[in-house]
Parts: structure tokens; sequence; C-alpha cells
């Protein structure tokens, strides 16, 4: 594109080319006359959002609350089992174990 300069030293521009196609008149698009686009945003690794959530500071809790904090979750756990028997200590262990990791920092929990 071509750039010319006046008397009073401002830059004008020509005006934009046409295409020759025949019934319409289209306008060229140029590059000047398009904003960039923005750049796309980025999402946190997952690894920076476990360290971020192992950096808050474990949860203190009185024995009565944690043991009760274990109780719910064996029984949410039997709840989903549909309260078959003979699998009371596994649901047990493996709430205390979640209820500790919980307490600990809550990032290996979500995992």
């Amino acid at each position: 594109m071509a750039t010319r300069r006046s008397s009073d030293s401002r830059r004008t521009r020509d005006p934009p080319a046409t295409s020759a196609t025949p019934g319409t008149a289209r306008t060229v698009a140029t590059s000047a006359s398009t904003p960039p686009a923005p750049a796309p945003r980025r999402r946190r690794s997952d690894a920076a959002a476990t360290s971020a959530a192992r950096a808050q500071p474990p949860v203190a809790v009185s024995a009565e609350r944690r043991r009760a904090m274990i109780a719910e979750g064996a029984y949410l756990r039997a709840e989903r089992r549909g309260f078959a028997p003979g699998h009371e200590s596994e649901d047990w262990f493996a709430a205390e174990q979640e209820v500790d990791r919980l307490l600990a920092g809550g990032a290996q929990a979500r995992q």
C-alpha cells in the first residue's frame, strides 16, 4: 500500500483497493485495519494446582470430631454400596484414610 506525504507532513493512505468482480465491488481487507486477536488465557496446570493446595496448613480437629467425620464417611460408602454386609471394616478404613488426607491439607483427597 502506498503512503504519501502531504504538504502539512501528515501521512495519508490511498483508498483500499477493490476487486473487479462483475456486479459486486468488494474491499480488500488489509492487515493494518484488523486488530490483533487476544492471547488465549492459560490454565493452571494440575501440578500447579496441586502444589498450591499442598501449601495449606493441616487442619486441627478434636479426636471426637475426627471420629464423627470417619463414621459419616463410612456410612456414605456403605450407602453407595447398598448396605451390603461384610464390608464394614473396609468402609471404615477407607473413610479414615480420606479424612486424614483432608485434614492434612486436602490436596491428596481430591485425586
